[in-house]
């Protein structure tokens, strides 16, 4: 009977951890980046970089302008040994032409590398 007692308290102990767990995190649900290994198509690199666009802006990285703009160009692109998506926007709204091109870097398989206005 203790031994049962000793296994039931070590079940229940397990019970939040499991609680913990699940509350809030859906592999489901896309969080802007990718938990997949697979390159991921010009499409799916667009809507990761939309994302990542509208990320920036509710952190104030940029100006919230950019939400309303849509993707110019997307292509790969080489960087010393390793291909990345390249997805830039225009934003006529921008008054400082050096600024007008927003460049968002993304892996082959999704995952948010960075953003500048520059491209490189």
């Amino acid at each position: 009977m203790r031994m049962q007692a000793i296994v039931f308290s070590f079940m229940l102990s397990l019970l939040p951890i499991a609680v913990w767990a699940g509350a809030d995190h859906d592999h489901g649900h896309d969080h802007g980046h990718s938990h997949s290994h697979d390159p991921v198509s010009q499409s799916q690199a667009e809507e990761v970089a939309v994302k990542s666009v509208a990320q920036l802006v509710e952190k104030g990285k940029i100006d919230s302008s950019w939400t309303a703009v849509s993707v110019a160009k997307s292509e790969k692109k080489k960087f010393g040994n390793n291909m990345e998506w390249v997805v830039s926007f225009t934003n006529d709204k921008i008054s400082d032409p050096e600024k007008k091109t927003l460049y968002v870097f993304l892996s082959l398989t999704g995952e948010y590398i960075a953003a500048n206005y520059t491209g490189k």
